[in-house]
């Protein structure tokens, strides 16, 4: 059986395949967003308030209006043409919880690097870490308010990525959005596996 593709079957009918998705990228990018907006199921979330103890130790700078930050993992799922089941695990971005991303990695298919060009260098860790992995990823710029955009081409360059890794824009907010990079990954990570992503893969939601 494929890493991140799970089987099953109840009273011989044949259920959805589930799908484990990491959804990754530096702290404030927009993780928890992302799977809070495309979770059809009420999302768990483990997340702290940050107090005067994080200064100096988590950088806010571009988001300094963040109050809370994720301490365990985010989770949420959605289920895609009836046929598939995504389970989306959000990591937590700073440093000092990076500990954790072995187990929240495990066993996924593929991977979501959100990144947010006013901290491009946030999303170095995760793309270093799904590249050491042989893990089949995306990167996914969010598009945040008063945010300088760039070509994706620049993306691809400044982050050292390879010629066939997949670079997006989205909105962490957007539904829509958020379903184009998870097929995108889908996608890309069927084909990364040497499986046939027009038959294995869906094509809408």
């Amino acid at each position: 059986m494929v890493s991140g593709l799970s089987s099953r079957e109840a009273n011989g009918r044949k259920l959805p395949t589930a799908v484990k998705i990491v959804i990754a990228g530096g702290f404030g990018v927009g993780k928890t967003t992302m799977v809070g907006t495309v979770s059809e199921t009420k999302p768990l979330r483990t997340e702290e308030i940050l107090t005067d103890e994080s200064v100096g130790v988590d950088d806010v700078s571009g988001v300094e209006r963040k109050e809370t930050t994720t301490v365990a993992m985010d989770f949420g799922r959605i289920t895609m043409r009836d046929e598939y089941v995504l389970y989306l695990f959000g990591t937590p971005g700073q440093e000092r919880f990076w500990f954790m991303w072995d187990e929240v990695a495990l066993g996924s298919l593929g991977a979501v690097v959100l990144a947010d060009t006013r901290r491009l260098a946030d999303c170095f860790p995760s793309v270093d870490y799904f590249e050491r992995r042989g893990t089949p990823f995306v990167v996914a710029v969010n598009c945040f308010e008063g945010a300088k955009q760039y070509d994706l081409e620049e993306i691809q360059m400044a982050l050292n990525l390879g010629p066939k890794v997949p670079v997006m824009l989205c909105d962490a907010r957007s539904m829509e959005s958020c379903k184009k990079v998870l097929i995108k990954l889908v996608l890309h990570a069927m084909r990364y596996r040497g499986l046939t992503p027009e038959a294995a893969a869906p094509q809408s939601v």
